[in-house]
């Protein structure tokens, strides 16, 4: 029996058809033969408040819920709510229970949400309920999810810097350092113009540099030489008096933002090692500190949510989606996923190309195919997604040289590229 675990019975049945415009939906109330259906957008207000309707309708018991799998953002919407069980239904289990009515082969979603709601309330028996993971994990996908906004964040005020110093204090771009780092905010909050920073001293700035720049004693000297010399970009008193408050305002922020990121960062790592799989997953190349519990918290430890590695690639996002009409024929990237989760499995390929030779070889391979760098770092996420669902449900981390070795063996064309790029890195 695939039915849930937990208390309350069932008090109605719901079948959800995904759109890109509105979700087709039919509910039927236990005990009721009257079927009744609505639209709901695609909005994620729309859709929440939908949900809550639901609970003041039926404010006791269970609402059995079943949807197309591969609609992974609607999905990732409703397993918030735990008085709602959700029943996945792969894309080709309903097309075939389809055809068994529809001979034809006429398909629209107010017939998919029909057979859904047949399917969940005369068959839930037969279906695999979504099972959310153990609290652990559900924590570490809250905090890594957080902290990427977080990052978000910093992002957003550097840029704002930037674009602010260029227009009045250009050379602190240069001299601050990398603007993320907190020697940045140091030396903008100290010196937030060209004036101050000049009248600090000779004495002062290269004790700054000694710090934070780490420069040999020649090229120091004379880089303080060009600092006394340095003429400002500007000597509009009312734009370097406002410029010089709007640096300061954005200093304090991004000291905000740093502090909340290194609490963010504590957490984290005192979660991810006591998380089951840290093995696993710390010792992916280019995963690091920040993208390893990402990528745990992506796959869960419930081994029996995902029953193929290109269910994960649905959900993710990373699978393309291949259209066509008539002769045309396209292919674009899904729209409709967690967000989240397809720019983890995307920033670690990026990150992997790095550490990893066959995955600098194959990202290499699809930009000389014409690919861009993104959609290069999709076609390798794609492929990573596969070896890591291997290791995952085998509980085996990943070893480089073993499946470098399986290239070779299996003379894979990508081998022959990793043999290239070798030799070349060699001769270098």
């Amino acid at each position: 029996m695939a039915i849930p675990e937990g208390n309350g019975e069932v008090v109605a049945w719901i079948g959800l058809d995904w759109a890109d415009q509105r979700h087709e939906v039919r509910l039927q109330a236990v005990g009721r033969e009257q079927i009744e259906a609505r639209t709901v957008e695609q909005k994620p207000e729309a859709l929440h408040a939908w949900v809550a309707e639901l609970r003041a309708r039926f404010p006791q018991g269970r609402i059995a819920l079943a949807l197309e799998q591969s609609r992974g953002a609607v999905i990732y919407a409703l397993m918030n709510y735990d008085f709602l069980w959700l029943y996945p239904v792969p894309p080709k289990g309903l097309a075939r229970y389809r055809q068994a009515f529809f001979t034809s082969g006429a398909k629209s979603d107010v017939v998919d949400a029909d057979l859904l709601l047949e399917m969940v309330r005369d068959h839930r028996d037969r279906l695999r309920a979504w099972q959310p993971d153990e609290a652990l994990t559900r924590q570490l996908r809250l905090l890594v999810e957080h902290r990427r906004e977080t990052v978000a964040d910093r992002t957003r005020l550097t840029n704002r810097w930037g674009a602010l110093l260029k227009s009045y204090f250009p050379q602190a771009l240069e001299w601050a350092g990398e603007r993320r780092d907190p020697a940045a905010c140091e030396f903008l909050g100290t010196w937030p113009s060209l004036q101050a920073w000049q009248a600090a001293g000779r004495s002062t700035q290269r004790k700054f540099f000694r710090r934070h720049r780490r420069l040999p004693a020649e090229e120091l000297e004379k880089l303080l030489d060009a600092i006394a010399q340095a003429q400002p970009l500007t000597r509009d008193r009312a734009l370097l008096e406002a410029s010089v408050l709007m640096t300061q305002t954005l200093v304090e922020q991004l000291r905000a933002v740093h502090t909340a990121l290194a609490r963010l960062d504590a957490a984290q790592a005192k979660l991810f090692a006591q998380h089951p799989d840290q093995d696993l997953f710390r010792r992916l190349p280019g995963a690091g500190e920040a993208l390893a519990p990402r990528l745990a918290a992506a796959f869960g430890t419930d081994r029996q949510r995902y029953q193929s590695a290109e269910e994960i690639q649905q959900f993710s996002g990373i699978a393309p989606v291949t259209e066509a009409s008539g002769k045309l024929r396209w292919v674009h990237w899904r729209m409709a996923c967690p967000k989240f989760l397809r720019q983890t499995f995307h920033e670690f390929a990026d990150a992997s190309r790095k550490k990893s030779l066959w995955a600098q070889a194959y990202y290499q391979q699809r930009r000389q195919q014409g690919a861009s760098h993104h959609s290069a770092v999709r076609a390798l996420a794609y492929k990573w997604i596969r070896i890591l669902y291997r290791c995952w449900q085998s509980h085996t981390p990943y070893d480089e040289a073993v499946y470098l070795a399986a290239l070779r063996r299996r003379h894979s064309p990508l081998w022959l590229a990793v043999a290239a790029l070798s030799s070349r890195e060699a001769q270098a």
